[in-house]
């Protein structure tokens, strides 16, 4: 009996991961420039930011250390984090157009992790759209209306994970953003930038978290 190499599995699916993901961000590229509120991306910019994240989720599922239950949800957070993210930070919105049925189809993307998996991500959405909407009311000039939208798919797939996960994920965006912030104001040499988008912080918060909850097995 021949045991496989669990190196070279990781490789090979890393590998298959990337080139689809070149695929899926040659399809995401051309969708943002069909839609009305979309942006315009010099090829392979989504390319190549898509293929790196479905390799690296491609390569950690080769390798056994996360479950194949999960990879529907990964590949779609990954995908959702470029398109979005890129959109955001180049026009500071999050287009319904993405954001809306990223939060019907998140919530299907956990089907593989059991009923009781999607009824504990409806949940965490409910918590996280609450949350960012009181926020949202309080200074609206930092979080806007399209971040709360953002927040039930990733709150979905982030409570699923773990409730600690949709907490300190919240907490690492808005230290994403402070940074981001920081670093445009120190660099800036006129008058001071804008408001940094939140949106490509949450997305980013909410993959980084989830990869690491879910192939750390909690």
């Amino acid at each position: 009996m021949v045991t496989a190499n669990p190196t070279s599995a990781a490789t090979v699916a890393g590998l298959t991961g990337g080139v689809a993901g070149l695929a899926a961000g040659a399809a995401a590229r051309r969708l943002l420039a069909r839609l009305r509120r979309g942006t315009r991306v010099r090829a392979p910019v989504c390319e190549l930011a898509v293929g790196a994240l479905w390799a690296v989720t491609g390569s950690l599922w080769g390798s056994g250390r996360l479950p194949t239950a999960w990879l529907p949800a990964m590949l779609g957070l990954g995908w959702l984090g470029v398109a979005a993210g890129l959109v955001d930070a180049r026009h500071r919105r999050l287009p319904d157009a993405l954001v809306v049925p990223a939060a019907c189809l998140a919530p299907l993307s956990l089907l593989p992790l059991g009923l009781g998996a999607v009824g504990r991500g409806l949940l965490a959405a409910v918590a996280a759209v609450l949350g960012y909407g009181l926020v949202h009311l309080l200074r609206r000039a930092a979080l806007g209306l399209g971040d709360v939208k953002l927040a039930a798919p990733l709150g979905a797939v982030l409570g699923t994970a773990s409730w600690s996960a949709l907490a300190i994920a919240a907490v690492l965006a808005a230290v994403i953003t402070g940074l981001v912030a920081l670093l445009r104001l120190c660099l800036s040499r006129g008058p001071p930038p804008a408001v940094v988008p939140h949106g490509p912080s949450m997305l980013a918060a909410a993959w980084l978290l989830t990869l690491a909850t879910a192939a750390g097995g909690g």
